[in-house]
C-alpha cells in the first residue's frame, strides 16, 4: 500500500494540475539550484531586519526572548530564542560555510593555489 501511495504522490506532483504547476514545480526548480539557500537567508536576513525595524518590533523581540526548554532524561537545555540561534544556529552555519570552504580546497575552484590567488 506505501507503494501505491508513492506512485500517486509521484503522479500528483508531476501532473499538469494548478496546484503542482503553479507552486510545487517551480519551488522544485528553485530548490534544484546551488544558490538557492544563500537566497533563503538572504531573504530571512531581509524580513528579520524589517520586522524589527517596524512598528511590530515588539512582537520580535519578545520572540526572540522566549523561553526554550528541551530535556531528554538527564539533559536539560533552557535558554531564549535569541540565545538559541546565535549559539546552535551559527555554530551550525560556520561549520557548513568550513565544510564547503573544504570541499572547494579539494574538489574546486581553489584547489591549485595559483589560481586561487
Amino acid at each position: 500500500m506505501d507503494d501505491d501511495q508513492e506512485i500517486l504522490h509521484r503522479t500528483w506532483v508531476n501532473s499538469g494540475r494548478f496546484v503542482p504547476r503553479t507552486f510545487v514545480t517551480p519551488v522544485r526548480r528553485f530548490m534544484d539550484l546551488e544558490a538557492a539557500s544563500g537566497v533563503l537567508m538572504l531573504l530571512a536576513a531581509v524580513a528579520a531586519l524589517i520586522w524589527a525595524n517596524s512598528n511590530a518590533h515588539e512582537v520580535y523581540e519578545s520572540l526572540l526572548g522566549a523561553e526554550f526548554l528541551l530535556e531528554f532524561g538527564p539533559f536539560h537545555l533552557e535558554e531564549t530564542l535569541g540565545h538559541l540561534i546565535n549559539d546552535g544556529l551559527m555554530a551550525i552555519f560556520f561549520f557548513v560555510v568550513g565544510l564547503e570552504i573544504k570541499r572547494e580546497l579539494v574538489l574546486g575552484e581553489l584547489r591549485n593555489p595559483k589560481d586561487a590567488a
